[in-house]
């Protein structure tokens, strides 16, 4: 491939950055068609040292990947994870609708452990010591490190729900992908025309800025598609759109007008499940035969009750970091990367990948005693299905900015599709396929 066309094609994604920033490794940058595999370890990098990786999200295996990937024979990495199977949050809105399956979603460690020499720990995080720098695991087995990193994602805040327990447990939220994605599919797929299916938005921030949007329009897709109808109301905490608004204005005016109902500013004060009813502080009350109530977000639970002082930021509900490396402004040799983290980026899974690869490299540079980059720059993509055929997209670049020491826009900052198209939803199809291997493979 000639370098100029593979900066036009993957230049802006996660998968041609990782690329392009191993190619410059190895001295490759004017003879990238020379580049066969990029995902290829170094050898002797000059950093030595032990790092932990706890949590095996987005954030948390591409951690562990361009570790071993940049650092070299010299650095070891051991990654923590209880479970032995990562279901990908990008796309389980579709699986709502059956154009996918959680099988087609799950993804392992094995090329973590077979290519990359990645030492995978199936086994919970029961207890850090940031003083003696060793974590200990549920299986009782000690680890020392020289740089811990720590990607839990995200937890949920308690919800004001009553009602029998077979009631509450059908209020689910599906915003971590696994069984109460299939709980809420079920619930969808048994609506009739007359039903009417809730999606509540918690105040910002939260995981996947415009995801309760898409999984409202292809809910509402659906039931047009399969029941000859149906309601969808949305009841945004927010007062506003939190992405996309051209884009989601048009979807839910035009594309499914008559089925989604748009609500902003209608804060949660009460649910009762056995009613199926909700009401808001000031924006009245709805009754569905399905909720789907996504609660307030905040920092996993490994960092917000582990009483490592990480709760630092956001009023304890996330953890404080320099964007420059993703060390905690609180512990020395922590770092905090993805949904956890405080940040001025959108917590979601393409930023998550960028986020771990500016971490990774600082990390290498620290080890071997050198200088970090100054002038980080991340970019954050998204493409979201309207329809069953059709998708639009946003696109964000990010650079920091000493003044403030934060990662800001550049340009004109964020940027969306001019609608909804069938290429795009193609073009969706290979983004997401380029993301998980440039994170799993």
């Amino acid at each position: 491939m000639k370098r100029r066309n593979f900066l036009r094609n993957f230049g802006g994604t996660a998968f041609g950055l990782s690329i392009l920033q191993t190619a410059l490794a190895k001295g490759m940058t004017e003879n990238l068609d020379l580049l066969d595999d990029p995902y290829q370890v170094l050898g002797n990098s000059g950093a030595v040292g032990n790092i932990v990786v706890v949590g095996g999200g987005m954030a948390g295996t591409t951690m562990a990947k361009f570790l071993r990937l940049w650092g070299g024979t010299g650095v070891k990495v051991t990654l923590v994870e209880p479970n032995a199977t990562y279901y990908s949050n990008i796309f389980s809105n579709m699986v709502l609708t059956g154009e996918r399956t959680l099988s087609q979603l799950a993804y392992n460690y094995s090329t973590l452990q077979s290519k990359y020499g990645v030492i995978v720990k199936n086994y919970a995080v029961t207890y850090i010591d940031p003083t003696a720098k060793s974590v200990t695991l549920s299986s009782g087995e000690k680890l020392m490190y020289s740089r811990l990193v720590l990607a839990p994602g995200i937890d949920f805040e308690q919800l004001p729900i009553t009602g029998t327990k077979t009631n509450i447990d059908k209020v689910v939220h599906a915003w971590k992908a696994g069984v109460q994605t299939t709980s809420l599919k079920n619930q969808i797929q048994s609506m009739t025309r007359k039903d009417t299916f809730i999606i509540t938005i918690p105040p910002k921030p939260y995981r996947c800025p415009p995801g309760p949007y898409e999984r409202a329009c292809v809910v509402a897709d659906y039931l047009k598609r399969t029941k000859g109808g149906g309601k969808v109301i949305i009841l945004d905490a927010n007062s506003g759109l939190q992405a996309e608004p051209e884009n989601f204005t048009k979807a839910f005016t035009q594309t499914h007008k008559g089925i989604i109902t748009y609500v902003p500013n209608a804060v949660i004060s009460s649910i009762s499940a056995d009613t199926g009813t909700i009401i808001t502080a000031s924006a009245g009350t709805f009754k569905g035969k399905v909720l789907n109530v996504i609660p307030t977000h905040k920092a996993g639970n490994l960092i917000t009750q582990s009483g490592i002082g990480l709760n630092n930021a956001g009023g304890g509900k996330w953890a404080g970091v320099n964007v420059l490396t993703y060390e905690s402004t609180v512990i020395p040799f922590v770092h905090v990367i993805g949904d956890s983290s405080s940040t001025t980026q959108p917590k979601a899974g393409h930023i998550a990948n960028a986020e771990a690869k500016v971490c990774a490299a600082a990390i290498i540079q620290l080890l071997k005693g050198e200088p970090i980059n100054p002038t980080p720059v991340t970019n954050s993509s998204c493409f979201t299905p309207i329809t069953k055929t059709t998708a639009s997209w946003l696109s964000v670049v990010f650079k920091y900015d000493a003044t403030t020491g934060t990662m800001v826009p550049t340009g004109s900052g964020v940027t969306e599709s001019a609608g909804a198209t069938s290429e795009n939803y193609e073009d969706m199809l290979k983004w997401f396929n380029n993301l998980m291997s440039d994170t799993f493979k």
